[in-house]
């Protein structure tokens, strides 16, 4: 029987996919507010609103 392993092994490293971000569609109201919405918070360095924002607009409406 082989001995148990007593000391952690080397950290495992994942790769960090970065999307691109999602561009409003021309002429929706919708998609327009949630880029001005993400701007501002871009600004403020509000990092949670710009993803939401994001989700959001690759969401918008689904038949975009």
């Amino acid at each position: 029987m082989s001995q148990p392993k007593t000391y952690p092994s080397e950290p495992v490293e994942l790769p960090l996919r970065m999307e691109p971000e999602p561009a409003p569609v021309e002429g929706c109201a919708g998609c327009a507010e949630l880029a001005n919405v993400r701007d501002r918070a871009r600004a403020g360095s509000d990092w949670t609103t710009v993803s939401d924002c994001n989700v959001y607009l690759r969401r918008h409406p689904e038949g975009h």
